[in-house]
């Protein structure tokens, strides 16, 4: 699947060049189950394609995450890990509206938001195409999700 490529690719770019941490593929999901103990930053696409991205990163994974992005420890999880886990969910988002806008698309993104919580499930209402990633930081794993209405 070419988007799920070009997803890896632009993740693998964008921990290297601006969280300084190169990241594996560990595999590609069909689905996931609640997310526990796990921040998520999410970016909606409207448009002509309908969707959502969200980065899916447990707490330790989060504050591994933003020291390494902001370059001081994080030793819990605060507004900067917030800010952080939002701001990738953004450059994710970035990257699959230039994906599917090089295909002639009109996509908008909306303003980058996070929730976090000790156990919640993230799905979608609608008929979607899933594309599930989960990479390896060596600090622990994090799954990139991107649900596209049908």
């Amino acid at each position: 699947m070419e988007i799920e490529d070009k997803i890896i690719e632009a993740a693998k770019e964008i921990f290297s060049s601006m969280v300084m941490m190169e990241i594996e593929v560990k595999e590609v999901l069909e689905t996931h189950g609640p997310l526990t103990d796990t921040i998520t930053g999410l970016i909606g696409l409207a448009g002509t394609h309908k969707g959502i991205l969200g980065i899916h990163t447990p707490y330790p994974v989060a504050m591994a995450i933003t020291s390494s992005f902001l370059g001081m420890d994080v030793a819990e999880i605060n507004e900067d890990v917030h800010d952080a886990v939002g701001e990738l969910a953004n450059m994710l988002g970035g990257n699959v509206k230039s994906i599917l806008s090089d295909n002639g698309r009109d996509i908008d993104l909306s303003l980058p938001s996070t929730i976090a919580g000790s156990e919640y499930n993230f799905q979608s209402d609608k008929e979607v195409d899933t594309v599930i990633i989960l990479f390896d930081t060596g600090q622990g794993e994090f799954m990139v999700e991107l649900d596209l209405e049908k």
